[in-house]
């Protein structure tokens, strides 16, 4: 049926100079019309109105039309319309029939322009019909560059789409494309195709950049040239330099074709695994009347270089006969800030990359961690040995739940100073110079045992601090809240198989659930010598120990110390007493001092930690400086609290410098004794307060229960 067609243009006020042709609209009557947004110059657009969702085609484009320069003047071509219940199938039957080629590659062009639709078997059919149009030279200009166009999209498609069911298929017309470039030229977002002839012998450069991911023709360039190597250049992403020598038996010109791919969809190894998203653009270069003499090739590849950093790489082209890459007759000639390739003959190269994530690895330990660890460091010893020396002035309870908690919290800090550094970030590897086929994309860092043995020495010390965290409270609990009933029998010994044994469970389970040979990033991070937390897209899983196998844990012994905590805070220490004589000043510092204690001794300053998961920078970041500052002095904290201030301690410095007078106040559960009612049986033993004497000025908790012993 004869149709009459009018289109209406945007009118502009002014000259052209972009390199777009504008909006436009294709008017087929009143009642039906095509809309075009801008169009790139050298590209396809396609209309706003799509398939109706009852056809074959749904959500598919119904026109295109090309824009294209006339006279230095973004120009729009005609508009191609497709069928909505035609398919791929059919149009390759048309094409074996018909003489119409340029409707065939136009439709063709149509359907294969949504990526998201196109599947493996319409990848397959479309590969067919555009090879089957590039093959014959004669086809009209039209019909070649809605070919081209559809290999572009193609490699728009989704990478799991092509499997090896379709290796045949694009090998076919990759080697068609290579026929296709000796004589044809275009340039698509995601293909460039351009050729030179040449008489004599000659050497040619063919260099090319990418522009926001897309291929464009004012940036491929390809000239003779009489360099013999190719000069730095950091805007061209792929540079090949061909020295060709014509052959005298023929007549005609020598020709040289490239063709530049943006992705390696097209060429699927069983051998190379790829796990990053970087380009990896092949070049693949063809001669026609004329031996290859020298072929050079630098690569520039772009990759997000704070996150993978370059490892190691291989000069390789695509062996048709294996179906995958392969080294023989290339060598390496650069190094990692420079991929320079060198080939003894012609075919499809590229660069094969190798990455390791770029760790952030743990600097010095900051001023605040190591001052303040050093410092917990000297006062956890002194604590110890303090509580050790006077073991006799209390009961024996008191002093083995903090010697061990002090022990435990020691040795973590120690281990933390001088293991938490991974070694791995001084160990820079030498540029390698073999020209070695590599197998994946992804390198992990090299094993460290001694990294592994530290996560794991600090993954159960710390846990065990916080299992005699809890003991305390459970201790706190028994002797403050439950006066009336007796501490169970062998108590110290059943404390310390939970305060040692229950870590030494949790971190065997864990170790033996994720840790595996080659695979010691499942348990610990690479960064520091701790526990891993984040997966290999940086984001955090729940499948890594750091969740199930410490905040978790922790989380159930904070919850249980703050419970205990607000009890004794609010049924003991700020409990009114009528027996207190102390004036109120001093009963309220008293009061603030025994609330610190507690606090500290139950790492209740750790809930800090947990706000550092809350995900806004500013809080975080003061959060983690007061986590930081409490948690790293914390073993000071002890010291100040449980020994500097106990009576018997400046008793003793008062007596060897005579000139030093420190303030005597008396602190809550530290300067204190608890009068105890002992009732005695065989197995049991009975710790009472009196009533009438539980809050006298002599009581203690931590140090000096000396009054207690004799009662």
């Amino acid at each position: 049926m004869h149709m009459n067609y009018f289109e209406v243009k945007i009118p502009i006020s002014y000259v052209y100079t972009a390199n777009f042709c504008e909006d436009s609209t294709y008017v087929v009557n009143s009642s039906e019309k095509f809309t075009f947004t801008r169009i790139v110059v050298d590209r396809f657009g396609y209309s706003a109105e799509k398939c109706e969702n009852f056809t074959v085609n749904d959500g598919i484009p119904k026109a295109s039309r090309e824009c294209f320069k006339v006279e230095g003047t973004p120009t729009l071509g005609d508009v191609t319309f497709v069928n909505c219940s035609i398919n791929l199938k059919t149009l390759m039957d048309e094409l074996r029939t018909t003489d119409n080629v340029s409707s065939i590659a136009s439709k063709t062009q149509i359907l294969t322009s949504v990526p998201e639709k196109l599947t493996t078997e319409s990848i397959s059919t479309a590969a067919d019909i555009a090879g089957q149009i590039l093959k014959n030279d004669s086809q009209e200009a039209t019909a070649t560059m809605a070919a081209v166009a559809t290999v572009s999209q193609l490699l728009d498609a989704r990478v799991s789409e092509f499997n090896f069911a379709v290796t045949n298929t694009t090998a076919n017309l990759t080697r068609t494309l290579e026929n296709f470039s000796l004589n044809g030229s275009a340039v698509q977002p995601n293909i460039a195709v351009k050729h030179i002839s040449f008489k004599t012998t000659t050497t040619a450069l063919f260099s090319a950049k990418t522009v926001s991911g897309s291929l464009q023709s004012e940036n491929i360039n390809i000239k003779p040239t009489n360099v013999s190597d190719i000069k730095d250049d950091s805007n061209s992403e792929v540079q090949i330099l061909i020295s060709v020598t014509k052959n005298d038996s023929s007549s005609g010109n020598g020709s040289i074709g490239f063709v530049l791919y943006q992705n390696d969809k097209f060429f699927q190894s069983e051998s190379y695994k790829t796990h990053f998203n970087h380009t990896k653009q092949i070049i693949s270069c063809h001669v026609a009347n004329a031996s290859v003499n020298d072929v050079k090739i630098v690569f520039n590849p772009k990759f997000n270089k704070s996150e993978i950093l370059l490892h190691d790489y291989a000069c390789v082209f695509w062996d048709y006969n294996a179906n995958d890459w392969d080294t023989k007759g290339c060598t390496k000639e650069g190094n990692k800030s420079e991929l320079r390739c060198r080939c003894n003959h012609i075919t499809s190269f590229a660069v094969l990359m190798s990455f390791k994530i770029n760790y952030k690895y743990a600097k010095p330990l900051e001023i605040v961690s190591n001052i303040g660890s050093g410092v917990s460091i000297v006062g956890l010893v002194i604590t110890i040995l303090f509580q050790i020396l006077t073991r006799k002035t209390r009961k024996f309870s008191v002093t083995w739940m903090l010697v061990n908690l002090c022990t435990s919290m020691l040795i973590f800090n120690i281990i933390f100073i001088v293991g938490i550094d991974n070694p791995n970030a001084k160990n820079n590897v030498a540029d390698s110079t073999t020209n070695t086929l590599l197998d994946s994309d992804r390198v992990d860092p090299p094993e460290n045992a001694s990294c592994t043995a530290v996560a794991v020495l600090l993954h159960y010390f710390l846990l065990a601090t916080f299992m005699w965290t809890a003991l305390n409270s459970a201790h706190l609990y028994l002797l403050l809240l439950k006066t009336l009933r007796p501490i169970p029998g062998h108590f110290t010994l059943i404390m310390s198989i939970i305060g040692w044994g229950v870590p030494a469970v949790v971190v065997a389970i864990t170790l033996g659930a994720t840790y595996r040979e080659g695979k010691q990033l499942n348990y610990r991070q690479e960064e520091f010598c701790w526990l891993a937390f984040l997966d290999d897209k940086g984001e955090v899983s729940i499948k890594k120990p750091m969740i199930g196998a410490f905040l978790l844990v922790v989380a159930v012994i904070l919850l249980f110390n703050i419970i205990i905590f607000v009890k004794i805070t609010v049924l003991v220490m700020w409990k009114e007493n009528t027996n207190l004589t102390s004036n109120k000043k001093k009963s309220f510092t008293t009061k603030i001092f025994g609330t610190l204690s507690v606090a500290v001794v139950l790492g209740i300053t750790w809930v800090l930690g947990y706000m550092m998961l809350i995900n806004q920078e500013e809080t975080n970041v003061v959060f983690s400086i007061l986590f930081c500052i409490f948690n790293a002095t914390q073993g000071l904290q002890i010291c100040i609290l449980y020994t500097f201030r106990s009576p018997i301690f400046k008793k003793k410095v008062k007596e060897l410098f005579s000139f030093v007078s420190l303030p005597d106040i008396p602190i809550y559960l530290h300067s204190k004794t608890y009068y105890l009612l002992k009732f005695r049986s065989k197995k049991t033993t009975y710790e009472n307060f009196k009533p009438s004497e539980t809050f006298s000025e002599e009581t203690s908790f931590s140090s000096n229960d000396q009054t207690s012993t004799k009662n």
